[in-house]
């Protein structure tokens, strides 16, 4: 049965520059590990994606810390690629501080799983043991190119990518190979599944929902980590 979570709401600063913004922590009874969350370009981290996937989470027992950009947090134009890397910083160190006993993970779906890997292959992730992408953007809709995947080889943690076999913005035959010559790059692909997560239901090869095996995979995942 999906259960509901009750998120505690706080703030922290994610640049100097560009003061606070609000974060939404989910801790479940018996949490070992919090995934730093991060939401799609343009939406923000109350979006009906990021409160599944964590609300799923919350149901194999995994901590979520979602947070928005300053972008996202007072509307306007995207923020620099730097001030989202620094704001990934900041939201780790504000996780850690929240939940100190709790192991630490991050990611997000789409352009916020990209600003947590360059922001990881720039410089490492304080106490961070791994990174969980949702639906990595490897390119463009449109546009296939493996550009986005060059600062991986970098990124010194496991990586796990979620990627739906319909995503238009990570081709399986640029994103697969992308992944096999990663060392520490694990692919898992969700069957029908496009960069959104929706599923054609009908031709689906399992009945699992998308979103518990999402959570079922980081689970099983993150148990090789320990």
């Amino acid at each position: 049965m999906k259960m509901s979570y009750e998120a505690v709401e706080s703030k922290f600063v994610a640049t100097e520059e560009q003061g606070e913004v609000s974060s939404l922590l989910i801790r479940p009874n018996g949490a070992q590990w919090l995934l730093v969350l991060g939401h799609g370009a343009s939406t923000n981290m109350r979006h009906a994606t990021l409160q599944t996937i964590a609300e799923r989470l919350a149901d194999v027992g995994i901590a979520t810390f979602r947070y928005n950009f300053p972008y996202s947090e007072r509307g306007g134009g995207r923020n620099s690629n730097a001030v989202c890397q620094e704001t990934v910083r900041s939201a780790i160190a504000a996780a850690h501080t929240a939940a100190s006993n709790l192991s630490i993970l991050v990611g997000g779906h789409s352009f916020s799983g990209r600003m947590s890997s360059m922001a990881a292959a720039e410089a490492p992730l304080e106490d961070v043991r791994g990174l969980v992408f949702f639906a990595f953007p490897l390119h463009p809709s449109g546009k296939p190119s493996t550009e986005r995947a060059a600062h991986l080889s970098e990124v010194t943690i496991p990586m796990l990518f979620l990627s739906g076999t319909r995503d238009k913005l990570g081709e399986l035959n640029l994103l697969q190979p992308t992944c096999d010559q990663i060392d520490k790059a694990t692919l898992h692909l969700l069957d029908t599944a496009d960069h959104g997560f929706k599923t054609l239901k009908r031709s689906r090869n399992t009945d699992e929902d998308v979103f518990v095996e999402i959570a079922r995979v980081i689970n099983e995942w993150i148990s090789a980590l320990d």
